[in-house]
């Protein structure tokens, strides 16, 4: 690769990572906050005010995941034929309206409905904005991006957690109890920024008017050449065979137990914040509590960055997904004996930092065997997977916790799922299906040494 072209491919990188990452990211930090909304609203005041048990409330929050899982290959394919600008801009202003709703909501019914239909409207979001990053950067650059993606994840809690602890605090505002008041102020968001986005975004470099005409088509070129070279080396992988490809399968099991880990800890850790009183006589106020559920998530941010740079550096090892998954599976049960406030949310940091480092390491697996429409099916069938965990999660959790009158064994679930995700990566790695990552410097000899981070 001459210097010209390196200038022109580190030009190019940079402006996607500028112009285009942080709005994508922006829409998954709005998508986070609305799905994990009723973990914030439950343990302050909708739990009573509907008369909601554990169980019923780890129901509700996993009920999403069934409407979700039941459109969310037909919704990917749908992206990859209409267009990322369309499709996600639609499915943001559909979710929005669907989470206004919830201001309203009277009983536990309605409640079940309400989760249920918003995981249709939000159906395929996560898995198109990972395909649609995919279809902007290379393979080399692919592990970057994404993980500058991925910190809306972390960042939503850390943000969104004391914001919505003061959003309850403006109870009878409108009239509304304070969790309806949180409800309305999460939705209003997704309506905007889908809206915006129908502009904003482009479906392709080729159609970017923010990048050069040299940029344009190195970029072209180089994702057309590893497109077909992909397809080359791959050519049984297909929609119609992908969902029989031994890989996807493997990689869906995997991510289970991340995604199982993650939303344990999502819908129930404000609860287990709120028991700190009866357990340790320690007393927070609702605005507090969220400063609190914050913690674990910004140590986890950062160790998400640092962790997908040096894989960026390195190339996407096995043990940049399987080491992550081995921590979390034998931290988080350790909570549960830490013994104070403090040492609790300690232990769960480790937990979180752990779950976030490995989850854009692990997406840059999938796009090493899959491409087009079998990208699309592919990426959305494993990231189904995760949603089945997000539901079990939500409810086993809830149901452990009420049969057994503690957390200890639903945590001990938890980080069961999360062993047996490290050790199926190190399996998936020694029988040869998926190959160790290139670092981009060694794919750039031009760049090595000097390649500059966007």
């Amino acid at each position: 690769m001459d210097t010209t072209q390196s200038v022109v491919e580190r030009s190019a990188i940079r402006k996607v990572a500028v112009r285009l990452v942080p709005f994508v990211a922006l829409m998954f930090f709005i998508n986070y906050l609305d799905r994990t909304a009723i973990s914030f609203a439950g343990p302050n005041g909708m739990n009573t005010d509907l008369a909601l048990g554990a169980a019923q409330f780890g129901f509700a929050s996993g009920v999403f995941f069934i409407g979700y899982i039941l459109l969310e290959v037909p919704s990917n394919l749908a992206l990859h034929k209409f267009g990322a600008r369309r499709w996600l801009a639609r499915i943001m202003v559909s979710w929005g309206i669907v989470s206004l709703l919830f201001t309203w909501v009277g009983n536990v019914e309605q409640l079940y409905i309400l989760r249920f239909i918003l995981g249709v409207a939000e159906a395929g979001f996560f898995p198109g904005a990972i395909l649609f990053l995919s279809l902007w950067v290379p393979a080399r650059h692919r592990s970057k991006i994404l993980a500058l993606f991925y910190l809306a994840q972390p960042l939503t809690t850390v943000i969104g957690a004391p914001l919505a602890g003061l959003l309850i605090q403006q109870h009878g505002l409108f009239g509304l109890a304070g969790w309806r008041v949180m409800f309305f102020g999460v939705a209003l968001p997704a309506i905007i920024i889908g809206v915006i986005a129908w502009f904003y975004l482009a479906d392709s470099p080729a159609k970017a008017k923010w990048l050069t005409t040299e940029e344009k088509t190195w970029l072209t070129g180089a994702l057309e050449k590893e497109k077909n070279e992909t397809v080359a080396s791959n050519k049984h992988v297909s929609v119609r065979t992908v969902f029989g490809n031994g890989r996807v399968w493997v990689l869906s099991a995997i991510y289970f137990g991340f995604i199982y880990g993650l939303y344990a800890l999502g819908f129930f850790l404000p609860t287990i914040i709120s028991g700190f009183e009866g357990l340790y006589g320690a007393k927070f106020d609702v605005f507090q509590k969220g400063l609190i559920t914050a913690i674990p998530y910004l140590p986890a941010a950062f160790a998400l960055y640092f962790w997908s740079k040096d894989a960026t550096k390195r190339g996407v090892k096995t043990w940049h997904i399987a080491i992550p998954a081995l921590v979390g599976g034998l931290s988080i049960p350790l909570a549960l004996f830490a013994g104070s406030p403090a040492a609790t949310i300690a232990v769960i940091t480790i937990t979180a930092m752990s779950i976030f480092a490995a989850l854009p390491n692990f997406w840059t697996v999938p796009t090493q065997f899959l491409t087009g429409a079998a990208a699309a099916a592919g990426i959305a069938l494993i990231n189904t997977m995760g949603n089945l965990a997000g539901f079990s999660a939500g409810y086993i959790t809830g149901w452990l916790k009420d049969w057994t009158g503690s957390y200890t064994v639903p945590m001990f679930v938890v980080g069961g799922f999360m062993l047996l995700s490290c050790i199926l990566m190190v399996a998936l790695s020694r029988s040869g299906k998926v190959s160790e990552g290139v670092a981009a410097e060694a794919l750039d000899p031009a760049g090595a040494g000097h390649h500059s981070e966007p």
